[in-house]
């Protein structure tokens, strides 16, 4: 969740949420030991100074490396900041695991995963991030494209499979997969990821974030759990 986010995840991660784009980097120039340099400079610059402030100037001073050689890499600042919204939508995802390996009661895994996911998207990090890409969406819709693909979309479709093995298990009774899933992710969010986005409120404690999950899991099995009799 969203963003993972959300949000959610599988091994693979979601690099096939979305259609290759022409100019973005091959995954092995990213994976190389400069593409990630760069990566990681790019993310404090744009955190910092948001994607209409971020130059391609700067991005190079504090990646400690050429402009030339950010643009062997990249195409265009726009190439930058997508590549670095797949990769640490990525890395986001191997945070979260595989639903494959979420075993036990149904309403004890759906608190594991909802807290999993609350986690990584109040992190100040991803927030801050969210706030670039909606700040860009407007001018670079590909960009929003990619970060709701490879985010929320993502968890939505990987929670909607989950989902339907429990159904298939006949531990849950659902009719519309990708509704319910919706609808438990943004149970689970309650109010402190949009309260932490437009700087109302600093991030919630552990246990507020965990008593806004049970809350979420007991409203989600009331309509979805399975009836008996």
């Amino acid at each position: 969740m969203t963003d993972n986010q959300t949000y959610g995840a599988m091994k693979d991660g979601p690099a096939s949420a979305t259609s290759p784009d022409p100019g973005a980097p091959k995954p092995s120039e990213i994976d190389s030991a400069k593409g990630r340099q760069i990566l990681d400079g790019a993310r404090k610059v744009f955190l910092a100074d948001g994607f209409d402030g971020a130059s391609m100037n700067d991005i190079a001073r504090v990646a400690g490396v050429s402009k030339g050689t950010i643009y062997s890499y990249f195409a265009s600042k726009e190439a930058l900041f997508e590549a670095l919204v797949r990769e640490d939508r990525r890395v986001q995802a191997e945070q979260l695991g595989a639903y494959d390996d979420h075993q036990g009661p149904v309403a004890e895994v759906m608190r594991r995963m909802g807290f999993g996911l609350m986690k990584v998207m109040l992190d100040p990090a991803h927030v801050a991030q969210t706030r670039t890409v909606i700040a860009a969406a407007a001018k670079f819709p590909g960009i929003g494209r990619v970060f709701y693909e490879a985010g929320p979309q993502f968890g939505q479709d990987q929670f909607s499979a989950w989902l339907r093995r429990k159904v298939d298990e006949g531990q849950l009774t659902i009719d519309d997969f990708d509704g319910a899933a919706a609808q438990f992710l943004n149970l689970v969010q309650g109010v402190h990821f949009r309260q932490m986005l437009f700087c109302f409120s600093p991030r919630p404690s552990d246990a507020a974030i965990e008593r806004t999950v049970d809350d979420a899991v007991a409203v989600f099995l009331t309509v979805y759990g399975r009836k008996s009799g």
